[in-house]
């Protein structure tokens, strides 16, 4: 059988008939990397050169290793049994189980998941005393989880990866976490690899086992391997070296979880003597979509180097375009009105994407789709009123408004932690059926009459007698102050600053934006109306959506038009990740970008705004230095006239005063009684008096309100 060749291209089948030595196939993206991957495993079985038991296969997912069982098994014309075709920690366990004696376990070892795993390290920081609200337990187990990525066993951190956590005692927690796992006959999902690598150095004869099972080792999205599973292939591969990976330098976009560019940029001093060889025609993307992503990519350092052009035929297309906008609201109508327009053409809402850099951002575009009926989905996460903290500050907002949502109340009475336990909540909610009083009421009850004792009673009088003090705010100064005011004194943002875990800081900007939105709204009764219609719009899950995610979450996949908006500097590139990372973080986010652009078939889509909309107010905005690196030829500017003439990146920021751009909001200390502002809510109207950085102001539609300086511009005759 040969017609499985048929079809590759020459660099594609070089891949797959390279099949002794190491080889690193460079895939960009679209090339056909999959198939290139489950054709070279095929060929290595049907050439004889090895038994289905003696490939280990590694891939990233389960649905990966699905997908290429299903494809092998085609090619054979028979189902693919008995293979080591896997992700590394189901691969990992598998090594693990038959050796497990020689590590200190049973065979039939537990793997925890991860609320087993907190449990326990919590358990182990109590027995050692450490105080769990100054030091949290998710910090710690994200510290760990970094050593386990690194492969490092406890013992043998060094010291430019030790820590001041807990006062420096974290290694000696590790140790502890340790010997609790093995005390339990269990291994959390770190030790999966970790203690393979470390069985693997450490014992010879498993090592030589593992090697004479193994005479070829392919490894697909090698660009992501953390130092651990770099370890693993490694040691696997020292005898016959017949290691095959396949992955593209220029998608590495996962550093903040662990993977390391360098595993695959030093492939070829690892084994001397490699063959590279890379898939550049590029069959998904048009060419202009593939030469400005090529064009931008180029102007990374850290990269082996190739360069897409189109493999199809019929690869002629438009020019990606770059939208300049007034501000990030038109940014929001403009999409929704291409996707209304595109459907309406015949496109499917299924071939369309909105992809953003970070969370927060789909806000804007989730209420314009609603408006406007377009069926949306979130890939790789929630929608924004879905998402847990958005839940908690609303769920904060009801008891504001009603102190009677005892769902609500439960919610948030032990958020941040109080100290409020099932006990507690069974004596609030018998006082509740008792009394026949809300949850709320029946709390307060239990204070007056002591039914909580010693320093909880005085937490639970303080948590009252503070939305006491907040409805009395929402009053005096509107919803928004009071939103932002009550996250800040109930603890709540304090516990999400404090959270070490990668998602803390997604969290924090969610917030910012959810304190933006209500912006928006006359009232808290109107927001908390649209957050029950929004949470109430869920469409037919058969029919065809329009996709929404972030870049991280869009790796893999393809529409025929993707819109990219937000490209400003500070926004992309991300101005957190330039900050803790610099260059090297800055050229991860440039990888980012190449992974927008190239999930386009036909069309791209870029939007940058002038002036973006944050919780603080209007901020000026200049485009993402990415645009500027994108070859003009290949590229259609368009949009607002005047937004398009913002200064290039670099380029020191002043923004002409517009009609349809109105100047930067100025305190209300520089906004006199009698001045004639604007408000993206309410409309025109007049200030009546200034108080701090509060206005009182008569609007010409909305009657008279209370609002925040930073929501108004001024608007003099």
């Amino acid at each position: 059988m040969t017609n499985y060749l048929d079809g590759l291209n020459q660099a594609q089948r070089d891949a797959v008939e390279s099949t002794e030595g190491p080889v690193l196939v460079l895939a960009g993206a679209g090339t056909g990397k999959t198939r290139v991957l489950t054709t070279r495993f095929a060929h290595i079985l049907l050439s004889h050169r090895a038994y289905p038991n003696q490939i280990l296969t590694v891939t990233f997912t389960n649905k990966a290793a699905r997908e290429m069982r299903e494809r092998v098994g085609k090619i054979l014309g028979q189902p693919a049994e008995g293979l080591w075709l896997g992700t590394f920690h189901a691969l990992g366990a598998r090594m693990l189980r038959r050796f497990a004696d020689r590590v200190g376990l049973q065979s039939n070892f537990s793997i925890l998941d991860s609320d087993d795993q907190m449990r326990l390290l919590k358990q182990v920081m109590e027995a050692a005393r450490i105080d769990v609200k100054r030091w949290p337990a998710n910090a710690l187990m994200a510290q760990i989880q970094k050593w386990k990525d690194k492969g490092f066993m406890p013992g043998e951190i060094p010291m430019a990866d030790s820590t001041d956590f807990a006062n420096g005692k974290a290694e000696a927690l590790y140790r502890d976490y340790q010997d609790r796992l093995k005390a339990l006959n269990a291994a959390d999902f770190g030790d999966l690899l970790l203690l393979t690598v470390n069985l693997l150095k450490k014992d010879p004869e498993v090592l030589a086992t593992y090697q004479k099972m193994f005479k070829y080792i392919l490894v697909d999205e090698y660009q992501d391997t953390n130092l651990v599973q770099y370890y693993w292939l490694r040691l696997l591969a020292q005898s016959h070296k017949n290691i095959c990976c396949v992955g593209d330098d220029d998608q590495s976009i996962y550093s903040w979880r662990g993977a390391e560019i360098e595993n695959i940029l030093k492939f070829e001093r690892d084994f001397p003597g490699a063959k590279i060889v890379r898939l550049e025609a590029n069959y998904r993307s048009t060419a202009p979509i593939l030469a400005a992503a090529s064009h931008l990519i180029a102007h990374n350092t850290g990269r082996l180097g190739k360069t897409l052009h189109a493999g199809r035929t019929d690869a002629t297309g438009d020019n990606v375009e770059v939208v300049a906008l007034w501000d990030s609201e038109e940014e929001a109508r403009m999409i929704g009105g291409r996707v209304d327009t595109y459907r309406r053409a015949g496109q499917s809402l299924a071939e369309m994407a909105i992809l953003v850099r970070a969370g927060f951002q789909t806000r804007a575009f989730e209420e314009r789709m609603i408006l406007l009926g377009i069926p949306y989905r979130i890939i790789g996460g929630l929608r924004f009123y879905e998402r847990a903290e958005i839940r908690d500050a609303v769920a904060y907002l009801r008891v504001l408004a009603q102190p009677a949502d005892d769902l609500a109340f439960e919610r948030i009475v032990n958020l941040p932690k109080r100290g409020i336990g099932d006990t507690s909540l069974r004596a609030m909610h018998g006082k509740s059926r008792a009394a026949q009083v809300s949850l709320y009421a029946a709390t307060a009850l239990l204070v007056q009459e002591g039914g909580f004792k010693g320093k909880l009673r005085e937490t639970v009088r303080a948590l009252l007698q503070n939305f006491d003090h907040w409805r009395a705010m929402l009053e005096r100064e509107g919803h928004v102050v009071t939103l932002e005011t009550m996250l800040d004194e109930s603890g709540y943002i304090a516990m999400w600053k404090a959270d070490k875990s990668p998602d803390a800081p997604g969290r924090l900007e969610n917030l910012k934006e959810l304190i933006r939105a209500l912006a928006d709204f006359e009232s808290l009764q109107a927001f908390l109306e649209h957050v029950s219609l929004v949470m109430e719009n869920e469409e037919n899950s058969d029919d065809a959506k329009l996709s929404m995610m972030t870049l991280h979450g869009a790796k893999g996949l393809e529409f025929d038009t993707v819109f990219l908006p937000g490209w400003e500097e500070g926004v992309f590139p991300n101005q957190r990740a330039l900050d803790e990372g610099g260059n090297k973080s800055l050229e991860e986010e440039r990888r980012l970008a190449y992974v927008g652009i190239t999930r386009a078939r036909h069309r791209a889509v870029i939007t940058h705004a002038a002036r973006r909309r944050t919780y603080a107010g209007w901020q000026d905005s200049i485009p993402s230095r990415f645009i500027e690196e994108l070859p003009e030829e290949f590229i259609t500017h368009t949009g607002s006239a005047a937004a398009s003439q913002q200064p290039r990146w670099g380029a020191p920021v002043s923004f002409p005063v517009q009609a349809r751009a109105p100047a930067k909001p100025v305190a209300s200390s520089k906004i006199p009684p009698g001045t004639r502002v604007f408000h993206q809510k309410f409309g025109y109207g007049t200030v009546l008096a200034a108080e701090g950085d509060r206005l009182d102001i008569d609007f010409e539609t909305s009657g008279e309100k209370r609002v925040l300086s930073n929501f108004v511009e001024r608007h003099d005759a």
